[in-house]
């Protein structure tokens, strides 16, 4: 488990968080390119609104972790926002200076971590004298952050009391214990502690920020700029990183397969107990990538229509919400089965669980079950490239993974031709329910041993 930090400064008017971009039906050209600093930059031109939102990715995420410092990467991308230093004749500008400029430019830029980047997303309107500002601003808190060393004691203490608020609740508890375990020591699995924290000083922040360099940023825009703005805008953001020689990053293992099954059962005084069943999944460019989505949806991501859903709620009334999804990344990210009950009914809620998971593994989806997610997944597609901010998104995920840029326009068709023995083959292939991690959290599941 990870202890998440994010940050946001401004914000747009409230219409714009919804804009409205092309209809989904329509081709979605995307033009890429790198740039003399040898950043790559992928652009889909939106013009049917004066705004344009960008996002910057680094590998420099939690992955880059040190073991004893977990939590590094999200601080130091946090502590981005809390003040730039004085270059070039520009004057320094504390947190409360840097959060006022954004909001007079109703505009926002903002950084964070995942666990395999560091991310910066910047959204303005395109109006020439309020663009050209904030693309400046963005480049200076990108590349001139001062890492206040006063701002950091108050933002670890805020930490770390958030942090003790959340051991107080049983999922944090059932997180933490099934990273741990599911992970095996491959850095996805680092948890951010009161200890990891307390050994990050400002000094490590710039160490670790060093890596951000422009020769490895990769830069989605979407909005209505031309590839000449886009390009300027590129450039601009990068333009105070220092322009060092881009050697290879050290290569990061791969999270370990799991030889056979563990569970932990641990007490906790708790109206529910949290069960989390699951273990290391796949890679996202695994190949089996759209036969895993779909089956996914069919096995438990699909709320109440899913089997896990039909078989653990709807039947036998064990669990209101009942749910499965793979989280694939660099590396294999984990999958994960979910779900709360009574204490006296865990064992019987996992038993169950593991049965329907079994026999899913075992037959795959029926043919009625396929057409029905199919119909679903396809109908709602729209709904993922509604908005700019799902464009960049999506954008970003295609440049990060290294996905075909005609990506967006044949999701569909990847979708359409799945069949049930392809999603059979690779549930066969990924996943092994008799080598899984059990942890439950406020109930006893002695009785469902395998």
């Amino acid at each position: 488990m990870r202890f998440p930090t994010f940050l946001a400064h401004g914000a747009l008017a409230g219409f714009l968080a919804c804009a409205f971009v092309a209809p989904a039906s329509a081709a979605l050209p995307i033009q890429k390119w790198q740039q003399a600093s040898g950043a790559q930059v992928w652009l889909i031109e939106s013009p049917s609104l004066p705004m344009v939102d960008v996002e910057i990715d680094f590998d420099a995420g939690d992955r880059r972790d040190p073991a004893d410092k977990a939590g590094l990467a999200g601080v130091t991308a946090d502590m981005t926002s809390k003040g730039i230093a004085a270059r070039n004749g520009e004057p320094a500008l504390d947190e409360n200076q840097l959060g006022e400029a954004w909001a007079d430019l109703g505009a926002s830029f903002g950084g964070g971590a995942s666990l395999d980047r560091m991310s910066y997303a910047l959204r303005s309107l395109t109006y020439p004298d309020l663009l050209d500002k904030a693309v400046k601003l963005a480049a200076r808190e990108l590349g001139e952050p001062s890492f206040p060393d006063a701002i950091w004691q108050r933002e670890r203490q805020r930490m770390v009391a958030s942090i003790r608020e959340a051991n107080t609740r049983p999922g944090t508890v059932a997180a933490r214990a099934f990273g741990a375990a599911v992970y095996g020591g491959h850095p996805y699995g680092y948890d951010t502690t009161e200890q990891s924290l307390g050994r990050i000083t400002v000094q490590d922040m710039r160490n670790f920020y060093a890596a951000i360099l422009p020769c490895r940023a990769k830069v989605s825009i979407v909005g209505a700029v031309t590839r000449q703005q886009a390009d300027q805008i590129a450039a601009t953001l990068l333009s105070r990183l220092p322009a060092g020689r881009c050697e290879p990053l050290p290569p990061v293992g791969e999270v370990p397969a799991l030889s056979a099954a563990a569970e932990r059962s641990i007490p906790f005084a708790s109206a529910q107990a949290h069960v989390l069943i699951g273990q290391p999944g796949y890679k996202r460019s695994d190949p089996d990538y759209f036969p895993l989505l779909l089956g996914n949806y069919i096995l438990g991501g699909g709320g109440f229509v899913s089997r896990l859903s039909e078989e653990v709620r709807q039947k036998r009334g064990l669990s209101y919400s009942v749910y499965s999804y793979f989280a694939p990344g660099l590396h294999a990210g984990a999958f994960t089965l979910g779900l709360q009950t009574r204490p006296d009914q865990a064992a019987q809620a996992v038993q169950v669980s593991r049965d329907v998971l079994r026999r899913f593994v075992a037959e795959g989806p029926t043919e009625a079950e396929l057409k029905a997610a199919k119909d679903f997944m396809i109908g709602g597609f729209a709904l993922r490239i509604d908005s700019n901010r799902k464009l960049v998104e999506n954008l970003a995920n295609i440049a990060w993974y290294e996905l075909p840029l005609d990506y967006l326009d044949t999701w569909t068709k990847q979708i359409e031709k799945v069949t049930a023995a392809e999603i059979k083959s690779a549930f066969a292939r990924k996943v092994q329910p008799d080598r899984m991690v059990t942890v439950v959290v406020g109930g006893d599941v002695a009785s469902a041993r395998q």
